[in-house]
C-alpha cells in the first residue's frame, strides 16, 4: 500500500467517526462527473490527493473544524461550496485590488471569522495556505503539503488543536507574485 493509500485509509477512518460543526453525516463521495464539472468551472485541475478525498471519502463534511467544503453544492451549514467560494473570491479581487485572490488557490475549509484553509492547486506538493484577513499578513503557510495537513488533522497536531495554539505560521511569500493585481502591474 502506497503512502497516499495509507493516508487516505487513515483520513477515511477518522472521517467516518467524527463530524465537523454543521454536518449531520458524512456525504457520499462526489462522482467523476462532479469533479469534471468543478475542474472545468475552475479552469484548473485539482491535485490528485484532493480529488481522491472528494471521490473516495466524501463530498466535504470531514476534516478539521468546519470540515472540507463540498465541491459544487452548499453544505448543510450554509457555507458556499469550494468552487463557488473560489469564483466569488476571484470576482471580489477584480472589484477590490486591495484584496486580490491568488490564481489556482482553492478554498477547501472554512475556519470562521472569514478565514479559509486553501490548497495551492498549481504546486505539485499542494501546500495548504491559511487565508487570515484579520491578521497582519493575510496569507500563511498552514502546511507544506496537503499530505502534511491531513496527517496533522488525523494525528491531532494541527495549529488549531488546543494543545498547539502557540504554533506560529510563516507568511506565504508567493502571494504577491500569484495574484491578478501583481500580474496586471
Amino acid at each position: 500500500m502506497t503512502e497516499n493509500e495509507q493516508l487516505l485509509a487513515r483520513v477515511s477512518a477518522k472521517a467516518h467517526i467524527t463530524r465537523p460543526w454543521g454536518w449531520p453525516s458524512l456525504p457520499e463521495p462526489a462522482d467523476a462527473s462532479t469533479l469534471a464539472r468543478a475542474e472545468t468551472t475552475l479552469g484548473f485541475s485539482l491535485p490528485p490527493l484532493l480529488a481522491d478525498l472528494y471521490l473516495r471519502i466524501g463530498d466535504g463534511g470531514f476534516g478539521p473544524e468546519y470540515g472540507l467544503l463540498p465541491l459544487l453544492d452548499s453544505p448543510p451549514a450554509g457555507e458556499p461550496a469550494a468552487v463557488v467560494q473560489y469564483l466569488a473570491n476571484r470576482e471580489s479581487a477584480r472589484r477590490d485590488p486591495d484584496w486580490p485572490w491568488p490564481e489556482c488557490v482553492l478554498p477547501i475549509s472554512h475556519w470562521g471569522c472569514a478565514m479559509y484553509a486553501c490548497v495551492d492547486c498549481r504546486t505539485p506538493q499542494a501546500p495548504v495556505l491559511l487565508f487570515e484577513p484579520n491578521a497582519d499578513h493575510a496569507w500563511y503557510v498552514d502546511a507544506p503539503s496537503l499530505t502534511a495537513w491531513l496527517s496533522s488533522w488525523v494525528d491531532g497536531t494541527g495549529w488549531y488543536e488546543e494543545t498547539n495554539e502557540e504554533l506560529d505560521m510563516i507568511p506565504w511569500t508567493d502571494f504577491h507574485i500569484r495574484t491578478t493585481a501583481a500580474r496586471a502591474s
